[in-house]
């Protein structure tokens, strides 16, 4: 959990855990100083304050690429608010499949033969007896699909409590993982939504109540909340929880990245950058191409801190202006924050200074959200439209605008009408620009090893390359000027390979690295 969520030392400090590799060397050292080392590993330490609590530091100098943590999950289950998942391997059901339940406990499971069922399965080691001694399974003849949805998000919360019995040592990391549950209970909403469709479904509906107390649910609901990881990608996604990574200090602009295998969700954690020893080993919560005002605000919402980065700190978002606003009164200047660390701050133009309301941005920003949620995900006349308008209101590298200009490099290339040798001299060289927009905000907000950059690189050397073979063939170009464009091309590609090769192997993102080094291969020598 990030050290930002901290309100207070626990009474009894309990041991850190570091990373999971026999080698590490992990060593404790004990003090009562402010700021103490807890526990070291090869590449990082675990150091607690009483103002942020434990968090990572880099142990030594570290290169980019080099991984931090390698660890499989504490504890897999279903997302919050699920559709109903294989509870093998938490893949959602087609809706033309077959049924299958397990023969067990009677629960819906992919197939007979599915990977998440063989031993040793969370959901046979954990689940599975309970749920059926219980008979859990009949409820779902009287629930409503918004009934069954909650049902599938309560059984990570079962399955944790149930580590109690079944693996003490795991259930003892659990708990060293903060659910902060001051926090949590100071909003209402959360903890009566808590209470009602996990704490009493748990111990009422499903008949748990001598096993598990109200209070050791709500905090491994906290646990849960404040410290999972999404984990998978489509039709495969989960939350996990993992002890060593939930220490990882939270900001904006991150110098380590993760990736997780896809069907073990196994958890690598690497640096995106050089970092020096010292050094906040830190992750993000939040998505790196969105303005500071919503970017908090969500951290709030779901993490239960308001992040004070130096990003969030700078009203221009570190010269990117992310949130800027064009000023409607003198046409020239741009609107600011003037404090980006109080949410309810006034804005102000920094040329006429002229002040507007937060409440007056965050109606604009929801109305023009609005409509750009109902363009068409493919549409790109209706993307392109909503960018030539908006830009007389919000800063080209508004976070709005970027959304639209990520989509679009995407699109350019890769659907109906707009396939690669569909497109015009224009339309190229509009995805080439639209292409280094975005990686010049991507190089100030997260630099180095960054997923997005890496697919960014990938689609911007496709109009490089054609244009330069374009302008050779009608003579506009000479031979050395070719070279060098081809060059340009060369760097994009291996970029985007080395980073992406990072990926695990299925993923989307791990295909575009294997294109990326086949386009590399074609190149030949230049």
């Amino acid at each position: 959990m990030p050290p930002h969520h901290k309100k207070k030392k626990h009474k009894k400090q309990r041991q850190s855990f570091g990373v999971s590799n026999e080698n590490a060397n992990t060593t404790t050292e004990w003090d009562h100083s402010h700021d103490v080392q807890l526990e070291a590993s090869t590449s990082y330490y675990i150091k607690r304050s009483e103002h942020v609590g434990r968090y990572l530091v880099a142990s030594r100098d570290l290169k980019a690429g080099n991984v931090i943590i390698e660890t499989p999950p504490l504890i897999v289950g279903p997302c919050a608010e699920t559709e109903p998942v294989c509870l093998g391997c938490h893949s959602t059901f087609p809706s033309s499949s077959v049924i299958y339940k397990c023969e067990s406990c009677n629960w819906r499971i992919c197939s007979p033969n599915c990977h998440g069922l063989v031993a040793p399965s969370t959901h046979y080691q954990l689940e599975c007896i309970p749920l059926r001694d219980k008979a859990v399974h009949k409820l779902f003849q009287t629930s409503t699909p918004v009934q069954v949805k909650l049902m599938y998000e309560a059984i990570l919360t079962l399955r944790c409590m149930l580590l109690k019995t079944v693996d003490v040592a795991s259930y003892d990391r659990l708990l060293d993982m903060d659910p902060l549950n001051d926090v949590r209970q100071q909003i209402p909403k959360l903890w009566n939504r808590n209470q009602k469709e996990i704490v009493l479904r748990i111990r009422n509906d499903w008949g748990f109540a001598v096993e598990f107390t109200e209070q050791e649910l709500h905090t491994v609901c906290g646990i849960i909340e404040v410290n999972a990881f999404e984990v998978g990608q489509d039709p495969i996604k989960a939350r996990a929880l993992f002890p060593e990574a939930c220490l990882l200090m939270h900001d904006c602009t991150p110098n380590t990245g993760h990736t997780d295998a896809l069907r073990t969700h196994y958890l690598t954690v690497r640096t995106l950058r050089d970092v020096k020893a010292g050094e906040s080993l830190t992750l993000t919560y939040a998505h790196i191409l969105q303005g500071t005002l919503k970017r908090r605000q969500h951290l709030k919402d779901e993490k239960f801190f308001y992040c004070n980065c130096r990003r969030c700190s700078d009203p221009t978002e570190l010269g990117t202006y992310c949130s800027a606003l064009r000023c409607t009164d003198c046409r020239r200047g741009l609107v600011l924050p003037v404090n980006p660390l109080i949410q309810e701050s006034e804005w102000r133009c920094q040329e006429c200074r002229k002040e507007i309301s937060c409440e007056s941005v965050v109606l604009l920003l929801e109305k023009l959200s609005q409509q750009l949620e109902c363009i068409d995900g493919n549409d790109v006349v209706g993307l392109e439209t909503f960018l030539r308008k908006q830009t007389t209101v919000l800063h080209d590298n508004h976070y709005l605008l970027l959304s639209v200009k990520h989509s679009l490099c995407e699109l350019y290339g890769k659907i109906e009408n707009y396939l690669v040798p569909q497109l015009s001299s224009d339309q190229l060289k509009r995805k080439e620009t639209l292409c280094r927009e975005l990686l010049e905000v991507i190089d100030q907000l997260e630099p180095g090893l960054s997923r997005l950059r890496g697919t960014i690189m990938y689609e911007a050397h496709v109009p490089l390359m054609i244009e330069a073979g374009q302008l050779f063939q009608s003579g506009v170009i000479q031979r050395n000027e070719l070279r060098r464009r081809l060059k340009e091309v060369q760097k994009l590609l291996k970029e985007s390979a080395k980073i992406l090769s990072f990926e695990p192997e299925g993923s989307p993102e791990h295909g575009i690295a294997e294109a990326a080094r086949d386009a590399l291969e074609n190149m030949g020598s230049i």
